[in-house]
């Protein structure tokens, strides 16, 4: 069994969709059980189609990568939020709460 550092919960349309955890590993995404058998359930991704199955990687998940912004709006974050640019797991908790699309990244279950 892993040890988990950081939790952020996903939600799709403001709807809690799964646990996207850092771990001593790396990276591990699952969705959520109850939002996996709502009639509503989309994926967050086309490349984490909806499972009951765990996403590993020892990366981040290019999807969540994808999310966080880049440039002048990344150097605001991580100067603001005192994150180092290459945390990029603290970085998406901090940047991506309201995300262009219809994902969200939180800290804590709303």
């Amino acid at each position: 069994m892993s040890d988990t550092y950081r939790t952020a919960y996903i939600y799709v349309r403001n709807v809690f969709a799964g646990v996207l955890a850092e771990t001593d590993y790396g990276y591990s995404f699952a969705y959520d059980e109850e939002y996996l058998q709502s009639e509503n359930a989309t994926a967050v991704s086309l490349t984490l189609p909806l499972t009951t199955n765990k996403y590993r990687a020892k990366t981040l998940f290019p999807f969540f990568d994808g999310l966080i912004p880049e440039g002048w709006l990344l150097d605001i974050v991580t100067h603001n939020w005192k994150i180092s640019p290459s945390d990029r797991f603290g970085v998406l908790l901090v940047a991506c709460k309201d995300a262009v699309g219809n994902v969200s990244v939180r800290g804590e279950k709303l």
